[in-house]
């Protein structure tokens, strides 16, 4: 499962499931262009990298709510490596609060970010990818596009536009050689959880569900994303595989 060479443009890759993930790219020997907009984040990233991969990492600092800024951005970058072989939409926002309080632009702003962003990723790498007839998108769902999840309707329903997109867009790309999937983490001891007023009893909630008795690791997301992106996975394309310890079979 090879991914050594690759380039690989990763959204939202200094924080939660990214940073780690990211490094383990580096450490199987791809280029990855790190986008994210937070600066502790960043540097926490940088300082993490090891020695030796340091300059197969591109950070682009970027905000992804202004999408024509984003598309500059990453033009610029994409010229400056030759393009990219490899995109995994996941940067996300996640906003909680009872749906009767969300406003329309609030619910508009997690779809730019969490979708938006990904769709322009895309359109940006994908001639790149036509070219050598050769590429891997992975866009980042989530467990609780499958289960739905009280107060984060924007966060789920954006979720669940990533799986429609990873369909729609096999099916398009699949005669340029290019396969589409969308990975669906379960829950993760990230920051993400930090919204939950127990800590302790959501994991006991999640250990209940889940048909593997343990919390997930970055490890676990890590491998999912370097099969899909490799040569090994070229005959999957249009899926959503579930890395959350059979907590939702389907």
């Amino acid at each position: 499962m090879s991914i050594a060479g690759r380039t690989i443009l990763y959204t939202g890759a200094a924080g939660g499931l990214g940073l780690p993930t990211t490094l383990a790219f580096l450490e199987a020997g791809a280029r990855v262009v790190a986008v994210d907009n937070d600066p502790a984040k960043i540097a926490a990233l940088e300082a993490a990298a090891p020695a030796d991969a340091r300059e197969r990492l591109v950070v682009l600092r970027s905000n992804l709510s202004d999408l024509d800024g984003f598309r500059a951005d990453l033009e610029r970058v994409s010229a400056q490596v030759g393009g990219f072989d490899v995109v995994i939409n996941n940067a996300a926002i996640y906003p909680s609060k009872p749906f009767e309080e969300y406003t329309i632009e609030e619910h508009q702003a997690v779809q730019k970010v969490n979708v938006d962003a990904g769709i322009v990723a895309v359109q940006v790498a994908l001639p790149h990818m036509r070219e050598r007839q050769w590429g891997r998108i992975i866009n980042i769902a989530s467990v609780t596009f499958y289960g739905g999840w009280a107060l984060l309707s924007p966060y789920v329903a954006s979720k669940g536009a990533l799986v429609g997109l990873a369909r729609a867009w096999a099916r398009e790309f699949g005669p340029d050689g290019i396969t589409v999937n969308a990975v669906s983490p379960g829950a993760f001891p990230t920051d993400a959880e930090k919204i939950h007023p127990d800590p302790e009893g959501y994991t006991r909630f999640v250990l209940d569900h889940q048909a593997v008795k343990r919390r997930g690791t970055p490890d676990d997301i890590a491998r999912a994303l370097a099969f899909l992106a490799s040569d090994d996975a070229g005959f999957i394309t249009g899926q959503t595989l579930n890395v959350d310890g059979g907590w939702v079979m389907h």
